[in-house]
């Protein structure tokens, strides 16, 4: 497996930058922040010739890109900004074509007001995306979805409902483990239920402060944090294993959110963390 990065803690800094230091510490891959106006690559205003000059810079320093990375609201309230989102996803698609990058990491929107997350999944988001993956199918790419807690995809019920209502192969998951440990779903049995479905990893831990969990419930926040991998409770040898049992070979992409680690510092220790396993 290739242990990178998400770009986005580098959003100040040019995408010249964040090669170097990754390829400069080790690491193997990139998952480049693409939102509208990203420093690193906007989709919107990316040609040809950019296409081919990052995708050679990225090869001769002996990295990939794993995938483009737009976590926008697909299920905006607003028709506009939804229509927005939907043809920034598209563009996406469009320069991880270009790029030669087959996956895009994306959300599954947040929940309506006034709809619950499945009636979202079943109203709006099955709407949104079927065109998008269209597209995306078209251009060989496939569409991941980080399986944050806020959005429509909380937990096993609401992946089973979003992958009923939009079966297309080329939609599936960007499996972030930190998200389901806190909640105490299985994140091992998630990896085999919904093998076909994972096509990138988040590597991000997660360490659960029992004596808050204690003194506030498991009804309120402030009892867990994200942290690097190895910093937390999350067992990565077996939650890698399981990764390889389906086949799975592909990035596994640390997510910088520990408040408690440099920037830098947290992305090399991460990686130190992780290559033991990968």
């Amino acid at each position: 497996m290739d242990i990178g990065f998400l770009t986005a803690p580098f959003r100040n800094e040019s995408l010249d930058h964040v090669i170097h230091f990754a390829a400069d510490n080790g690491f193997d891959a990139l998952e480049v922040a693409a939102t509208p106006g990203s420093r690193h690559l906007d989709p919107a205003a990316l040609t040809a010739r950019q296409a081919r000059e990052i995708a050679a810079k990225v090869e001769k320093k002996g990295l990939r890109i794993s995938s483009l990375a737009c976590y926008t609201n697909v299920t905006d309230p607003d028709p506009q900004r939804r229509q927005a989102v939907a043809s920034h996803l598209i563009k996406a698609v469009d320069a991880a074509h270009a790029l030669g990058v087959d996956v895009v990491c994306a959300m599954a929107g947040l929940p309506q007001p006034g709809l619950t997350r499945i009636e979202t999944i079943e109203k709006v988001v099955s709407k949104v995306y079927p065109k998008i993956l269209r597209h995306a199918a078209k251009k060989g790419v496939k569409i991941a979805l980080e399986n944050w807690t806020a959005t429509n995809i909380r937990n096993l019920q609401e992946w089973d409902r979003i992958f009923e209502v939009v079966p297309d192969e080329n939609f599936g998951l960007n499996f972030d483990p930190s998200h389901l440990y806190w909640q105490g779903i299985d994140h091992i049995e998630a990896v085999s239920r919904f093998a076909k479905r994972i096509f990138h990893v988040h590597a991000k831990d997660t360490e659960v402060q029992v004596h808050r969990l204690r003194y506030l419930g498991n009804q309120a926040g402030g009892w867990w944090r994200y942290v690097i991998p190895g910093l937390g409770d999350i067992a990565w040898g077996p939650f890698i294993g399981a990764l390889r049992r389906i086949g799975y070979n592909d990035a596994l992409s640390i997510e910088h959110e520990d408040g408690a680690q440099g920037r830098e510092e947290g992305f090399i220790r991460g990686k130190n963390y992780l290559r033991q396993f990968a």
